[in-house]
């Protein structure tokens, strides 16, 4: 049985993105997914090239993100990344650190797997995030 989920904490989700379509048996579900994390400055949470056991999402913070060594994005709350290696079973694409302390939610690979089974609206934002992300990534190297 899943466990209790404060109110906060339903909304929190509620206002990310990823998750904004989602109604509320779907949030409690999300919410019981994954191992929240407090991570000190400098911290790499993805190292381009290595392999990807996880998926991230912001709550609080920042973190900066870098393919090849260029910065290409910040992260904020809200915001996730993690999810090209865990779909594609490759490689990650960027390195990840964080800047300040942050505060993030951690979906080992099962996990992530259930978040797409929990919602077909997730998939299809991943789907969108992805694929803006390969643009502007292509645009950087080109």
């Amino acid at each position: 049985m899943a466990r209790g989920v404060p109110k906060a904490v339903i909304e929190m989700l509620h206002n990310v993105p990823l998750f904004s379509a989602c109604n509320k048996t779907e949030l409690r579900t999300i919410a019981n997914l994954g191992t929240p994390l407090t991570v000190a400055d400098g911290t790499l949470l993805t190292e381009q090239g290595k392999p990807a056991f996880e998926f991230f999402l912001m709550v609080e913070g920042a973190a900066r993100c870098e393919i090849d060594g260029t910065k290409v994005a910040e992260f904020g709350p809200g915001d996730f990344f993690g999810e090209m290696a865990l779909l594609d079973k490759g490689p990650r694409h960027a390195t990840v650190t964080v800047e300040g302390q942050a505060e993030v939610l951690v979906l080992d690979s099962s996990e992530f797997s259930r978040l797409l089974d929990t919602s077909p609206s997730i998939g299809r934002k991943l789907l969108s995030a992805l694929a803006q992300r390969e643009r502007q990534n292509a645009s950087i190297h080109h």
